[in-house]
């Protein structure tokens, strides 16, 4: 028994170093989210997003964590970072090289594509860094006050500058919390944004209810509201479609191998939190420029890209439905699946194994992700509900909620799978110890 305790102990000492490494790198994140850029006035740019409060600002902040409402060096966040990925990810059905690439160069192809998407990174981030310094010129405060004191190509080229290595530094810390801590980083400081916002959102709730803007009946029944939406959001995340396989009997030499039952799971959202973050980015990015730009036209088209018009809420969905699809269709290819079970000798009651049985399990995964889809979409419709009729903060909604969840059950399940890969580890080191003492 004392022999397998220091074992023990290492495995839950090294779970322990990946999370202190996790809370640490998000830490930092969160220190440069309070690091302001040079050349702007604090106070003039803190009244001027206090008056935009539920428009797309709020939304992108969000998303920021904070980032852009302080005009800080991490005000873009990893949102370059997601637009490049979903370029390359593109590019992938489109390029046969880049498809290659990644599906048959393993690791080193997969090194080739992440440099190049960092080096798309970097040039979103340019072109994204020039046009909200350009804007922060034009802007001013309610009171009139400019928000930039001293405006021209200096300072148009150090924000471009500043926001380049921020987003450098948000992707790199992203990295080394997949890396050496626990979890997706990206996602994670995603969630961390929403998570150190929700204080803040409860507090303008407080502020909507003593002004009689929002009865405290409504804030309950929100909160009940926003409830049954967690509890919907866990049951339809771990939702399965089980589909039955079956393992023909072997003999190798004196054994009979096979003729056992088991199961292919199929999640009912296979893509996770990835099409609401993907649909976002994408179209924050236009909406951006728009609400930046000086000239009345881009101005009045940006109008239609605010979160309550109709038009923004039609191209969310129909984003979401196609990155469901897209995103599904990447991470799971039922052609190689139906090859591997057919090596293995496996087979679907009732379905001839080989192009049958990809027919079958694409069909399959088509009805799946199409439920998926419309799940997603209607729980990301409830923000702009929210805030249209009753003036609900951002971080009440269906976008943050679904991001929250997800993310937080993906954390546990890995840390659950740390756990019990740790102590089958020891489990064998004991076994392996106990036949040397025997």
């Amino acid at each position: 028994m004392a022999t397998g305790s220091p074992n023990l102990g290492a495995g839950q000492m090294d779970l322990g170093k990946r999370l202190a490494w996790t809370f640490f790198l998000l830490c930092c994140y969160r220190i440069g989210v309070h690091v302001p850029i040079p050349g702007v006035d604090a106070a003039a740019i803190a009244s001027f997003f206090e008056s935009m409060s539920g428009t797309l600002f709020g939304l992108f902040d969000m998303f920021s964590g904070g980032g852009l409402s302080n005009v800080s060096v991490f005000a873009l966040g990893v949102m370059p970072y997601i637009s490049a990925s979903i370029i390359m990810q593109l590019m992938q059905v489109v390029s046969p090289n880049i498809k290659r690439l990644a599906r048959e160069e393993g690791q080193a192809g997969r090194r080739k594509i992440t440099q190049w998407t960092r080096y798309l990174t970097v040039f979103i981030t340019l072109i994204q860094g020039l046009g909200i310094a350009v804007g922060l010129e034009n802007m001013t405060s309610p009171s009139g006050a400019s928000v930039v004191m001293d405006p021209g190509w200096n300072f148009r080229l150090v924000t471009m500058m500043t926001f380049t290595a921020g987003s450098i530094l948000v992707m790199w810390l992203g990295e080394q919390i997949t890396e050496r801590g626990i979890g997706n980083g990206i996602s994670l400081i995603i969630f961390c944004g929403i998570v150190v916002g929700i204080p803040r959102a409860i507090i303008q709730s407080i502020a909507l209810i003593k002004a009689g803007d929002m009865s405290i009946f409504m804030a309950i029944l929100i909160l009940v509201f926003m409830a049954v939406v967690t509890v919907c959001i866990v049951f339809m995340e771990r939702a399965q479609r089980r589909i039955p396989i079956s393992y023909a009997k072997r003999q190798i030499g004196r054994k009979v191998m096979g003729g056992q039952n088991s199961h292919l799971p199929l999640r009912l959202n296979t893509a996770g939190v990835i099409p609401p973050i993907f649909a976002s980015s994408l179209l924050l990015f236009p909406a951006t420029i728009g609400q930046f730009a000086t000239n009345e036209y881009i101005k009045k088209a940006a109008d239609f890209f605010a979160p309550q018009s109709l038009l923004y809420n039609v191209c969310y969905v129909a984003l979401m439905v196609f990155f469901c699809y897209f995103y599904t269709a990447i991470i799971f290819d039922p052609k190689d699946m139906s090859e591997n079970l057919k090596k293995s000798g496996g087979f679907i009651p009732g379905i001839r194994p080989g192009e049958k049985t990809q027919i079958y399990i694409d069909g399959v995964l088509s009805r799946l992700t199409f439920s998926g889809s419309i799940y997603i979409s209607l729980v990301c419709l409830m923000p702009m509900l929210l805030i249209s009729k009753f003036n609900v903060p951002f971080y009440f909604g269906g976008t943050s909620l679904l991001i929250l969840v997800g993310v937080a059950m993906d954390f546990m399940n890995r840390v659950e799978s740390y756990m019990i890969s740790s102590q089958y580890q020891n489990l064998l080191q004991k076994a392996r110890k106990g036949g040397r003492v025997s």
